[in-house]
């Protein structure tokens, strides 16, 4: 009888214990492939700016002209309101090939004064006819208003001049002349301006 009690409860206890069922391992669910952006097919990839940075950059592109200030001051106008303060700018330019010019130019910015007096440097610009030795045929003198101005050739001894006349004959690619202030002015631009008008005669003696 305690045999066949011991028998039940067994069986009762199997049975009544939770039926555990085999789980499965989980799988990985694969994930559908990103789709290449206009970037990436471009070849820019996840790098930004693509391979525009890789490549050799393009090298700006260099002004045939040289330029050089002569002079730059602040000039101020009485309103109503009161004062307004402007620049002026003055420059030579050239190619040092026979091509200068004097400009000058007058804004309320000093880079955008630099910038007029620069255009307006190339519309007055004047070409020289220079000889073998990038000097003038022969003597010249001109005059603006205070100013006065002598070149004459000197072969042999290089460029002797001074002040602003000196830069504008650089800028021309003159040599061997000697220029002298024969006036007392100490006007960069009226200087300068008296030189061109010198140079510009001798251009126009040369056509002749």
């Amino acid at each position: 009888m305690t045999d066949t009690n011991e028998t039940n409860m067994e069986q009762v206890i199997a049975t009544d214990a939770p039926v555990v069922e085999a789980v499965a391992a989980p799988t990985e669910v694969a994930r559908p492939q990103r789709r290449a952006s206009d970037r990436d097919r471009r070849g820019g990839g996840g790098q930004r700016g693509g391979s525009r940075g890789r490549g050799p950059q393009r090298e700006e592109r260099r002004s045939e002209f040289d330029s050089k200030m002569i002079g730059i001051r602040r000039v101020a106008r009485v309103m109503a309101g009161g004062r307004r303060f402007n620049f002026s700018a003055a420059l030579v330019l050239g190619d040092k090939k026979g091509r200068v010019g004097v400009g000058v130019g007058k804004a309320a910015d000093t880079a955008l004064a630099i910038e007029k007096a620069t255009r307006h440097a190339k519309r007055n610009m004047i070409q020289l006819n220079l000889t073998k030795n990038r000097s003038i045929a022969h003597n010249v003198e001109a005059k603006y208003c205070a100013s006065v101005v002598e070149i004459r050739p000197s072969p042999g001894r290089g460029l002797v001049a001074g002040s602003s006349v000196r830069t504008v004959l650089e800028l021309a690619g003159v040599s061997d002349v000697t220029a002298k202030l024969l006036s007392r002015s100490k006007n960069p631009i009226n200087n300068a301006r008296a030189a061109i008008a010198a140079l510009r005669s001798v251009s126009d003696s040369r056509k002749k």
